[in-house]
């Protein structure tokens, strides 16, 4: 089988700004986090997140929380691009709790990983069109934190 490499893109630091309760429903209990903005930087991009992003979660019954995230990048030469993301968050319930309370807790004690995509129409950028991401990622009690690599 052959090994996955990857190549980082950026750490990508979102602020979220309150939450919208939709309710238990047939999956689990919805709830939409509000993305105020925030900022991303790598070697190849860099910029600003764009306030009215949001991410769509369901507390699972099994203790998993599952993320759908629409973001739009502005980077600092003024190029947008389209962010999606998928994901899950779990972990032990004594150290979910502390991760649901807005504790700061070591992103080694749980998992958190991300499918990203991006869609953009600025030349520059193209290349991230087509291109495969994962993420790793940290909820700190400033706002969830992410590693997104680009998969070679």
């Amino acid at each position: 089988m052959a090994e996955i490499r990857t190549r980082p893109i950026m750490t990508l630091k979102l602020a979220v700004n309150g939450m919208q309760a939709i309710g238990a429903g047939p999956n689990g209990n919805r709830r939409v986090g509000l993305v105020a903005g925030g900022t991303f930087e790598g070697e190849r991009l860099r910029g600003k997140v764009l306030p009215g992003g949001a991410d769509w979660i369901i507390a699972r019954p099994d203790g998993v929380t599952t993320l759908d995230v629409r973001l739009v990048l502005e980077t600092d030469d003024g190029a947008t691009i389209g962010m999606t993301y998928r994901g899950l968050r779990h972990g032990p319930a004594a150290v979910m709790d502390k991760v649901n309370k807005g504790e700061f807790v070591d992103p080694s004690q749980y998992y958190f990983r991300t499918a990203v995509a991006f869609e953009t129409a600025a030349e520059k950028y193209a290349w991230l069109n087509g291109v495969i991401a994962i993420g790793t990622g940290s909820r700190p009690p400033e706002g969830p934190v992410y590693d997104v690599f680009e998969v070679l």
